[in-house]
């Protein structure tokens, strides 16, 4: 189970944050922070597997954005890693070229996306063309 989703820059600015469990705000503050911590010092040579208290950490970074994802011990990287590589190519295909002030200003945009493959901490939906076109079918509602 997802836990977590964070996509931060290299400065350690949270540009989303979608959490599965409940957490305090001061608890979600630190582990932002230990998270960001975790993996900007990580060397780029090293898995991007890393635990993280009792679980497990999944990052990547694309340009300037670390997109990291906390599971289950259990879990499958792999399977997770996917999905953080998903999630990239439809903001890239939804923004025509993503950038971070594309997250910035079109949050919104950005959650619906998540949720539209992302459900209680469950990975939903794996097919890039079905959520590209709920996408768009949402846009046409607006």
């Amino acid at each position: 189970m997802i836990r977590f989703i964070l996509l931060q820059n290299r400065q350690g600015k949270t540009r989303l944050a979608k959490y599965y469990v409940p957490l305090e705000e001061s608890e979600k503050h630190k582990v932002e922070y230990e998270v960001h911590r975790l993996v900007v010092n990580r060397d780029p040579k090293f898995t991007n597997f890393v635990e993280f208290r009792t679980h497990k950490v999944i990052y990547r970074r694309y340009a300037g954005l670390f997109f990291s994802i906390c599971v289950d011990i259990t879990d499958n990287e792999l399977a997770y890693l996917e999905c953080i590589h998903l999630f990239v190519e439809i903001l890239d295909h939804f923004f025509s070229n993503v950038c971070e002030l594309d997250l910035v200003f079109n949050f919104h945009k950005v959650y619906l996306i998540l949720d539209e493959f992302i459900l209680a901490g469950e990975l939903q939906e794996t097919s890039k063309r079905a959520i590209i076109e709920r996408m768009g079918e949402l846009e046409k509602q607006e």
